[in-house]
C-alpha cells in the first residue's frame, strides 16, 4: 500500500510557510507568487496552523477585517491535522474527505517535512489507475 512518502517522492518536499505574526496581505501575496491555495503557519519550527484561500474569504473578507493589519494567528485554521511519511494514502483520502480539509502538513519528529493536498492524493490515485490499465492492456495484448 502506498504512503505519503511516495507522493512526496513525486512532487517534492518544498512547503511555503509563513509565521503567525505575518499579515493576511503578506501571506496572500506569497500564495499568489507561488500559485498555491494555502500556506502552513510555522512558529519556532512547529506547525501551528494552516491559512488558505477559504480562510481569506470566510475569516477576513466576510468578517470585514483589514488584510493589511490582520495577523495569521487571528484567522488561521487550527488545530492542524497532520500526517506522517508512513501514513497510507487511503487514510489521507479518508481524512481530507471526513474533515473537509485540502491541506495535510507532513510531520517527522515534530518538524514539517512536506505537504500533501487533496489534489496530490487525486493525482496519485489517477497515476495508479493508469498504471493498472496499462498493465492489463499489455497483458491482454501479449496474451493473444
Amino acid at each position: 500500500m502506498a504512503t505519503v512518502q511516495r507522493i512526496l517522492d513525486v512532487k517534492g518536499a518544498e512547503v511555503v510557510t509563513c509565521g503567525p505574526d505575518d499579515t493576511v496581505l503578506d501571506s496572500a501575496r506569497r500564495m499568489n507568487e507561488h500559485g498555491i491555495g494555502g500556506v502552513v503557519v510555522v512558529d519556532d519550527g512547529s506547525v501551528v496552523g494552516v491559512f488558505t484561500e477559504r480562510d481569506v474569504l470566510r475569516r477576513v473578507v466576510a468578517a470585514r477585517r483589514d488584510p493589511e493589519t490582520t495577523r495569521l494567528r487571528e484567522v488561521m485554521s487550527t488545530p492542524v491535522i497532520t500526517c506522517a511519511l508512513g501514513t497510507q494514502i487511503d487514510e489521507c483520502r479518508a481524512i481530507v474527505t471526513a474533515r473537509r480539509v485540502r491541506h495535510l502538513p507532513v510531520v517527522k519528529d515534530g518538524a514539517l517535512c512536506g505537504l500533501i493536498t487533496s489534489g496530490d492524493i487525486l493525482a496519485h490515485q489517477l497515476r495508479e489507475q493508469q498504471e493498472a490499465i496499462d498493465y492489463l492492456n499489455s497483458w491482454v495484448h501479449e496474451g493473444r
